[in-house]
């Protein structure tokens, strides 16, 4: 039985293909648990993971939570039907916890071997939302899932020439959607490389590079 009410079938026969993580933004967990089975909010998740390590199971995963709102992945809209939502205690700011962490590396492999979501699949909330979202955030440890294979992370530490035409075709084709150049660039550099400022570089155009010839469609 789901917790939250904020449910309901997924449409047109899809089936989740993607896990996409958020982080609540919120001063506590309980706070966000309020919040997400609210009727009144319209807003939920599959899952809520506490700073403490425990998990709560909000919606059951054969249903369509509401998490993703607006945007695309792959060129494909309404994430919310082809998606598992995890919120992650985090006020966005400070880093995430070990125990919250160890307990998403728990979660994840079941997630992904129940629904056949492979490592490419585990997206943030600002992949498929550029410029409306910004979470799971900068200090999201996208290469600790990498390590145990669930998510990926470039290999290469390389350059190249700086071409925006091709990055803006190497970020589409890996799965990014397609917006202003700014936001596109924001979008992957939290994804890939969160430290990183100013224009676009020939690392941002190396790794994207990397990304679409390993995973693009």
């Amino acid at each position: 039985m789901s917790l939250s009410p904020n449910f309901g079938p997924r449409r047109d026969g899809l089936r989740p293909e993607l896990v996409v993580l958020h982080y609540t933004a919120m001063p506590d967990c309980d706070a966000a648990l309020r919040v997400l089975c609210t009727p009144e909010r319209e807003v939920s998740a599959h899952y809520l993971l506490r700073r403490d390590g425990t998990v709560h199971a909000l919606v059951e995963e054969g249903m369509r939570a509401w998490h993703a709102g607006a945007g695309s992945w792959r060129g494909r809209g309404d994430v919310n039907s082809r998606s598992i939502g995890i919120e992650l205690d985090n006020d966005g700011a400070s880093p995430f916890a070990a125990p919250l962490m160890d307990a998403l590396e728990a979660l994840l492999p079941g997630i992904m071997a129940r629904w056949g979501i492979r490592p490419e699949g585990v997206i943030g909330h600002s992949c498929m939302a550029p410029g409306r979202k910004i979470d799971p955030g900068p200090r999201f440890d996208w290469s600790r899932l990498a390590r145990r294979r669930l998510a990926v992370m470039p290999q290469d530490r390389g350059s190249l020439p700086v071409d925006a035409a091709r990055f803006r075709r190497d970020a589409l084709a890996y799965g990014f959607p397609d917006v202003a150049a700014p936001l596109l660039l924001q979008a992957v550099r939290l994804r890939f490389r969160a430290g990183a400022r100013g224009p676009l570089d020939g690392r941002d155009c190396a790794l994207m590079a990397e990304m679409a010839a390993r995973y693009g469609a």
